[in-house]
């Protein structure tokens, strides 16, 4: 009988000290996994120019004014075209740098001759609010060559970017911070 009431006891024992350990083992391990998990600070925000549907909600849902959102032209494929889609207008009367006949409504892209009949495009940073109607007018007439990248020297890295919360394709997406511009000309 002393024996099988020893048993019981240490039975007692072995549970009392199990059910400790269950209940302490996730607050002892707590710590230990988040130290484990991936550094935040090693990683940015970016656009995936193959995602992003130019929805203008960049410009708009970005907590810096304006947006660190910018338009990027990707020169190896632009066709360095007389009519550049992101640049003019649709429907506009005449080819031509009158603020009348540009799509940007802040008169970001600049126009410079290169040879007849090519001209080069190139984002003025300062000016551009991220609106994405170039991009959208590049991708939908144009050969996609202009896209939208969040600019790391005005973006100020929110734990949670408002960006991707609202953006309807996923294309913000955390990328290594050692390769923070994903390039559209790049991708094969």
């Amino acid at each position: 009988m002393e024996d099988q009431k020893n048993k019981s006891g240490s039975r007692r024992e072995f549970v009392k000290t199990a059910g400790r350990l269950f209940l302490a083992a996730p607050v002892i391990a707590l710590p230990v996994i988040l130290s484990k998990k991936r550094d935040a600070k090693g990683f940015v925000w970016q656009i995936d120019p193959y995602k992003c549907t130019s929805c203008e909600l960049c410009r708009t849902a970005c907590v810096m004014t304006p947006s660190a959102v910018k338009c990027t032209n990707a020169f190896p494929m632009c066709g360095y075209c007389d009519f550049c889609p992101g640049f003019l207008r649709q429907g506009a009367k005449t080819y031509n740098t009158a603020a009348e006949n540009q799509l940007c409504p802040t008169g970001a892209i600049v126009r410079k001759f290169v040879e007849e009949p090519y001209f080069e495009y190139t984002i003025e940073e300062s000016l551009c609010d991220g609106c994405s109607k170039c991009v959208k007018a590049c991708g939908d007439f144009g050969n996609g060559s202009l896209y939208l990248q969040i600019m790391h020297n005005l973006c100020v890295d929110c734990n949670y970017c408002a960006i991707a919360r609202a953006c309807p394709s996923d294309a913000v997406i955390r990328v290594p911070a050692g390769e923070p511009y994903m390039r559209k000309e790049l991708k094969s």
